[in-house]
C-alpha cells in the first residue's frame, strides 16, 4: 500500500484524514473487522484525543513521527492484533484500564452485568462484601469500587499475570485502598456465610468452539479466560457451587454467561439452592446475565 502504510512512505505533509483513509483501506483489505475504528482508536490514542474529537481535526498534519506510529500500529492491526492491546488502553464504564495479553480485552457485555450489579438496591442497602471471581484486569471489582466505594471488594483470579493487571489498574484509578486481590484456593481465601454477593465473568466457551472463534482473539487474548471446557460450564458449574457456600442467606450471584447457556446455568443455580433467578439481555436481545438469590 502506498502512502502511510506503504513501503517508500511519502514524505509530503499528510494530513489526519488522508492517514485514517488510507489505513482504513489497508485494514480493509486484509479483512480486518471494522476497519475505520481500529484507525481512529489508533489516531485517538496517539494524539490524546477522544475518538470524536478527530472529526475536528481531519484537516490537522501529522508530523512525521506521528505518521510512522500510526504505520507501525495499523501494521500490528493488519497482522491480527487486537487494536486494544495495541492503544495498552481501553475504556469500560467510563473509565480507561490499561489492557493486555495478561487479561481478557474488557467488554461492552460485560458492562451490562455491572450494571445489574450496580442497580439491585437491595444489595446496597448497607455496605456490602462483594467478590469479583475471574477478575482479569480487575475492570468489574474496580468499576464497582468507583461508583460504590463504601463496600468490601475481593478480586480473585488464578492466574497471578491478569491479579498483576489488575493491581496496576486500581492504582491508575486510585482504588488500591478499597479492592483486595488474591490468588490461591478459593476456598481458604473466603469464608462460608461471609458475602453478600459473588460477580463474574467466567470462561464460558465450549472447547469444541474454541478453535473457531476469530483468530484476533483466540490468538492473542488468554486461552484460560475463554474456554469453558467441554460444555462451556466447567468454571461455572463449580463456582455456583462455591457460591451457594459463600454468600450469606439471600446473597446474590451475578453472572455472564454465553447466548445459549441461560436454560442451564438458571437450572445449575436452582439445584445448588438459589431462586429469583433472572436473565437478562445484552443490547443485541441475547441472553447474557444471570443474576439469582440464595435460598438456603
Amino acid at each position: 500500500m502506498t502512502g502511510i502504510v506503504g513501503q517508500g512512505m511519502t514524505k509530503e505533509p499528510q494530513t489526519l484524514r488522508a492517514v485514517l483513509e488510507a489505513g482504513t483501506a489497508h485494514l480493509q483489505k486484509r479483512g480486518i473487522e471494522n476497519p475505520r475504528l481500529a484507525c481512529e482508536c489508533l489516531a485517538s490514542r496517539l494524539l490524546r484525543c477522544k475518538r470524536l474529537d478527530l472529526y475536528l481535526q481531519f484537516d490537522r498534519e501529522l508530523s512525521d513521527k506521528q505518521r510512522d506510529a500510526m504505520r507501525r500500529g495499523i501494521l500490528r492491526a493488519a497482522a491480527g492484533e487486537p487494536v486494544q492491546y495495541i492503544c495498552g488502553e481501553w475504556d469500560f464504564m467510563g473509565h480507561t484500564f490499561r489492557v493486555d495479553r495478561r487479561a481478557l480485552i474488557p467488554r461492552p457485555e460485560t458492562e451490562i452485568l455491572v450494571e445489574h450489579v450496580l442497580a439491585c438496591a437491595a444489595l446496597w442497602e448497607a455496605p456490602p462484601v462483594i467478590l469479583d471471581v475471574g477478575t482479569g484486569s480487575g475492570c468489574i471489582a474496580i468499576s464497582l469500587a468507583l461508583a460504590r466505594p463504601n463496600a468490601v471488594y475481593l478480586a480473585f483470579d488464578i492466574s497471578e499475570e491478569a491479579l498483576s493487571l489488575a493491581r496496576e489498574n486500581a492504582d491508575r484509578l486510585h482504588v488500591s485502598d478499597r479492592v483486595v486481590f488474591a490468588t490461591g484456593d478459593l476456598s481458604d481465601l473466603v469464608e462460608p456465610g461471609t458475602l453478600n454477593a459473588l460477580v463474574g465473568n467466567l470462561p464460558y466457551i465450549r472447547a469444541d468452539d474454541y478453535a473457531r472463534l476469530d483468530p484476533v482473539v483466540r490468538e492473542h487474548e488468554p486461552r484460560t479466560a475463554l474456554d469453558g471446557g467441554p460444555d462451556g460450564l466447567a468454571i461455572i458449574r463449580d463456582t455456583i457451587q462455591d457460591a451457594a457456600c459463600m454468600l450469606k442467606p439471600e446473597g446474590r450471584l451475578f453472572l455472564e454467561i454465553g447466548a445459549d447457556q441461560a436454560e442451564a446455568v438458571s437450572g445449575l443455580c436452582r439445584e445448588a439452592g438459589f431462586g429469583n433467578v433472572n436473565v437478562s439481555q445484552d443490547l443485541a436481545g441475547r441472553d447474557r446475565v444471570v443474576s439469582a438469590q440464595l435460598c438456603l
